[in-house]
Formats: C-alpha cells, sequence, structure tokens
C-alpha cells in the first residue's frame, strides 16, 4: 500500500490537473468506495458523489425499497441513466453501487466517459465491513462471505475491464486514496 508521504501537494496537483473525467470507483460492497471517494475527492480537491445517494434522491427512495418494489434490472436501468447524468454533470469522484459496473451499458458508458478505478479489497474485510450495517438487499438472508465470494467470483471479470485496479487493505482511507492517485498517473 502506498503511504501519504509518498506524493507531495505539487504530485497530487500535476495529476489532478492532467484529470479531464471524472473518476468513478467500482468494486464490492463494503470496497471502501463511498469512504474512500470523499477522501479522494477532498485530496484531488473535486466534488465527491455517490451514485446511490442520487438513486435515492431522484427516486424518493432507498436503494432497497427500489429492489423490494420493482427489482434489480429496473433498479439497474435506473442507475445507468443517474451514472450517466453523473458523469456528464461531474468532473469529480463517483462511486457507484456494486453491481453497477456489472451492467453491460453501464460499463460501458463508464470505461468511454470516465476513468473507471476498481477498489479490490479481500473477502474478509469486505465481510467484517459490510457487517456492519444492514442496508444490503443482496446480503439479506444469507451467509455474507459465502455471498461475497459468489459476487466476487461473478463479478471479477467486469471489475476486471477497469482501467485501474487498486488493492486495498485495512488501513488508512488516504492510503487507498494515494494508491489510486498514482495509479491513474501511471495510467494517464
Amino acid at each position: 500500500m502506498t503511504s501519504t508521504a509518498d506524493l507531495s501537494d505539487s504530485d497530487i496537483a500535476r495529476i489532478a490537473a492532467r484529470l479531464d473525467r471524472p473518476i468513478v470507483l467500482v468494486g464490492l460492497m463494503g470496497a471502501g468506495k463511498s469512504t474512500v471517494g470523499r477522501r479522494l475527492a477532498s485530496i484531488l480537491e473535486r466534488e465527491f458523489i455517490d451514485a446511490d445517494d442520487a438513486i435515492e434522491e431522484a427516486a424518493q427512495r432507498s436503494v432497497a425499497e427500489i429492489f423490494d418494489e420493482f427489482g434489480e434490472a429496473y433498479f439497474r436501468d435506473g442507475e445507468r441513466r443517474v451514472i450517466a447524468r453523473l458523469i456528464d454533470e461531474n468532473s469529480g469522484v463517483i462511486a457507484t453501487g456494486g453491481g453497477a459496473f456489472v451492467d453491460d451499458e453501464t460499463r460501458a458508458l463508464i470505461l468511454e466517459r470516465a476513468i473507471a478505478v476498481w477498489i479490490d479489497v479481500d473477502i474478509d474485510t469486505l465481510v467484517e465491513r459490510t457487517s456492519r450495517r444492514n442496508t444490503r438487499p443482496l446480503l439479506r438472508g444469507g451467509d455474507p462471505k459465502a455471498i461475497l465470494t459468489d459476487l466476487l467470483e461473478k463479478r471479477e471479470r467486469f471489475y476486471a475491464q477497469a482501467q485501474v485496479r487498486v488493492k486495498s487493505e485495512d488501513g488508512p482511507h488516504a492510503d487507498t486514496a494515494h494508491a489510486i492517485i498514482e495509479a491513474i498517473d501511471q495510467w494517464l
């Protein structure tokens, strides 16, 4: 993992100046897309938006309620439209839900118009992080480790298409944010 001391303010400013499109964070639930995304946006002095929050605001209901009432296909269609709008409106950092990048159209949209960053986290860390809240529709009524392992097996080939991949460990969010900045710098 990169140390926060590895990047100077001038390095960060140089990299931020090269960004010509939003950074879209992808990965499984619990990877830290929202938490790390807020820190990343702060470091880059950019706006942060969580796509799930934007979806809830647009729909005037929670993601879980949308899933329960209308199903996943309906949710993914609305999610794609919201992400497209966010990419058009935002030059900062966008955190997506864990399944967003699995949708072919949403993935193509992100890859074409943004920088996709896969925050890759080991399963045990994901289980610990997701156990903190009971707001994850896909984890209800089952063994979280088995569900997350199955989701990773199904989604890994999609996440692997992101332009940038950063392994995140259970450490300070700033370390992951700095690792993302360095990885984007190398990719650019």
